[in-house]
């Protein structure tokens, strides 16, 4: 570990309480650390404060008075803070804390909060405001607030960035004006810049610069951070992946996916590959398990946990050794964030990010836009395929074969919506190889895919309709589900549809809206104007064949005809518009 001596705690202006610089020591921080480094216990810097506030409180608080909140945008992130918090309130037992997190039964957090009291709240906005509606329930925490003394938004821009906007409004008008707000945020973004403006009274910004060698380094991660980045094919990723685990078996690792679904998928595929390794899966759309599953790996001297960014931030897991990105982040400053899980406090640590080769300028683009240099690392030799098995795995099970289709759909989802677009160019991605990469057994329907010839990918023979569920319980929902689709097909057979009528009004805005985007992406491919003409020359088809029926008059003929003239003007007018 690192030899940090970048200041003294008694140095400081405000002297600290015996309790609270004997948990330093306890925790190991005999020293101030720069807080721009990544796992240097950015926490204190909020959780110190808020206890010598409380401390120097003229009224004591009693058991039901609430003196401070801290408002996180994740539950594993609450429950870090919370355990920090334990070890100094052990040396303060005046005060109690409360964690207050979805996943939990809000009843039986009422009934703690009740007991034992919560002078100190940690939470996620979803579930605090949940409990300031829970009057019936025998809670009154609007009046419990009355003795606020602080409010901290921990990770503020991410916060704002997940939606929370609107909770942390209805929370607010609940705490009383006379306070102390703390934003703490690794970036300003300018919704933070606007809640500064419209929830700050006498707002004080603190910009931490650091001083001598560390001040001339521009670099945006750890310097003890091994930082590499591998080139190989969508179809080698995998292979690639699974080669890199069972070689470093007796490590931890923490494997990024941009999806929920691919973490689904992955997740259950690794435990089919890296034996004799706990490999553990968390990501945002988990309930109940997610605490269970962060606390657990927390614990563990070596295994691999599959996630998504909802571990990306602020958390802080002990002895992370790899930091491995399957998928490229959806923007650059989550590159670091990511890479800040390992190598904390001074400990060595290593991340890797596997790039198409298509990709390649986004380690440039890292160099100049995070200050985050990084050095290649070769594709590994005699690598396995394991690809082959991977949809052997999904013809013996739907669920597999289900898992694999939604992963692919939303990864590809997720590519088209990357900040970067112009390294990350959804219209130059070979979706054949992509398709192998996730062992698909057929290419899926997609808006994203319509229209387009995939030569190198070869789908299985078999009806994929037939592939059972390896549960049998499923199996047979399925099997009831699909004997009632073929009940309701005989019936209807012969039968003419009824569509009920909609509004003309409606149905031409639709048809409108929907030939508008279909001549946007058709002119994005470069075909739009040739199909534009041969559906003008198909209404002037269908036009003279009504003339010489004589259906319509020539008047009329001409009239229409100007009209569809007017119509295709127009959709080209409103594109060169937007």
């Amino acid at each position: 570990m690192e030899s940090v001596t970048e200041g003294r705690w008694e140095s400081l202006p405000v002297t600290l309480s015996p309790g609270v610089l004997q948990t330093l020591r306890e925790l190991g921080f005999p020293h101030m650390t720069p807080v721009q480094i990544t796992g240097s216990g950015k926490t204190l810097a909020f959780v110190i404060p808020i206890l010598e506030i409380l401390l120097r409180r003229e009224e004591k608080l009693k058991k039901m008075q609430v003196g401070a909140i801290v408002i996180t945008p994740t539950r594993e992130l609450a429950v870090q803070i919370d355990e920090v918090l334990s070890h100094f309130t052990k040396h303060f037992p005046q005060f109690s804390q409360i964690l207050l997190i979805g996943g939990r039964n809000p009843v039986e957090d009422i009934e703690k909060f009740k007991e034992h009291g919560g002078n100190i709240v940690i939470a996620t906005p979803g579930r605090l405001e949940d409990m300031f509606r829970r009057k019936a329930d025998g809670l009154d925490l609007a009046s419990c607030v009355k003795s606020l003394d602080v409010l901290v938004l921990d990770e503020a821009d991410r916060l704002l960035d997940m939606g929370f906007e609107a909770s942390l409004n209805t929370i607010l008008d609940f705490l009383p004006k006379q306070r102390r707000t703390g934003l703490f945020s690794a970036t300003q973004t300018q919704e933070v810049e606007n809640l500064v403006r419209a929830g700050l009274r006498n707002p004080v910004r603190i910009a931490v610069k650091e001083k001598g060698v560390a001040a001339s380094s521009t670099q945006k991660t750890p310097t003890r951070l091994e930082n590499y980045y591998m080139i190989c094919k969508a179809d080698e990723k995998f292979n690639q992946l699974v080669h890199f685990l069972r070689q470093h078996k007796q490590e931890k690792h923490l494997v990024f996916f941009s999806t929920c679904a691919c973490v689904e998928y992955y997740g259950k595929a690794l435990e089919s590959f890296v034996k004799n390794v706990k490999i553990m899966c968390i990501h945002g759309k988990m309930k109940h398990k997610r605490n269970k599953i962060f606390t657990e790996f927390r614990k563990l001297p070596s295994g691999i946990l599959v996630c998504t960014d909802v571990m990306a931030r602020g958390i802080d897991i002990p002895e992370v050794n790899w930091v491995l990105q399957y998928d490229p982040p959806s923007s650059a400053s989550a590159f670091v964030h990511r890479c800040g899980r390992t190598a904390r406090i001074g400990h060595l640590g290593s991340a890797l990010v596997f790039l198409l080769p298509m990709e390649e300028s986004y380690v440039n683009f890292l160099s100049i836009n995070q200050k985050c240099p990084m050095q290649e690392m070769k594709p590994l030799k005699n690598v396995v395929d394991v690809l082959p098995k991977l949809k052997t795995l999904a013809l013996a099970d739907r669920a597999m074969f289900e898992k694999g289709m939604k992963a692919f759909v939303s990864c590809v989802q997720a590519y088209a919506k990357h900040e970067c677009n112009l390294i990350f160019r959804i219209k130059d991605l070979d979706f054949a190889s992509f398709a192998r990469g996730f062992a698909l057994l057929k290419m899926p329907k997609m808006p994203e895919l319509k229209g387009k010839c995939f030569s190198d990918f070869v789908p299985v023979t078999i009806d994929t309709d037939s592939i059972p569920f390896k549960d049998k319980n499923r199996e047979k929902q399925r099997q009831k589900l699909l004997e009632q689709q073929r009940k309701d097909r005989q019936e209807n057979e012969g039968k003419r549809k009824f569509i009920r009528n909609k509004a003309w009004s409606k149905q031409k805005a639709k048809k409108e809206k929907k030939k508008k985007m279909t001549t946007k992406r058709r002119r994005e491919e470069g075909s739009d104007i040739e199909d534009e003409e041969m559906e003008e020359l198909l209404n002037d088809t269908r036009l003279l064949k009504r003339l010489k029926k004589g259906k319509i008059s020539e008047e009329e003929f001409e009239k229409r005809l100007m009209s569809s003239e007017r119509k295709v003007k127009a959709v080209f007018d409103s594109e060169s518009e937007d």
